[in-house]
């Protein structure tokens, strides 16, 4: 499996996508204000994804 890079575009969640911010040992913080409609979804602007659970786009 590839881990994501600081400023790798993921997807996650049932389509949901971020811009990393942070790479830890198990997971990566993303940044959901990516997101066009980030303000619709009414989510918080950065959330903890391991790294099962995500697949790099950019």
């Amino acid at each position: 499996m590839k881990k994501a890079k600081v400023g790798d575009i993921i997807e996650f969640k049932n389509g949901l996508r971020g811009i990393v911010e942070k790479v830890n040992e198990n997971s990566v913080i993303v940044d959901l204000t990516y997101m066009e409609n980030y303000r619709e979804l009414d989510l918080q602007e950065r959330t903890v994804v391991n790294h099962k659970n995500y697949k790099i786009l950019e």
